[in-house]
């Protein structure tokens, strides 16, 4: 949708928006603002959609090196080992 509207400056410096661009707008809605010489363009800023993150990760293929819950215990043992083997060797 493209329409040329005309928008005026009040004498606060606020942006009067028409009725029929204030319908387009919803609250939380993000904007770029693009400022030239002589334009300056709002341009919507996307959401990130959770949706469509699940279903790219749902349809993604596993990793193929993704450790075994044996395997992360295993590492975790480890790890505890060694921690408790610098204290006791202070």
């Amino acid at each position: 949708m493209k329409s040329d509207v005309i928008v005026r400056v009040s004498s606060e410096g606020k942006l009067e928006i028409p009725t029929e661009v204030e319908t387009q707008l919803n609250p939380g809605d993000r904007y770029s603002v693009i400022v030239t010489a002589d334009s300056i363009v709002f341009q919507k800023v996307a959401g990130f959609d959770w949706e469509e993150w699940e279903r790219r990760v749902e349809a993604a293929n596993p990793d193929p090196d993704e450790l075994t819950m044996e395997e992360i215990c295993e590492i975790v043992r480890e790890v505890r080992r060694e921690k408790r083997w610098e204290r006791e060797s202070q």
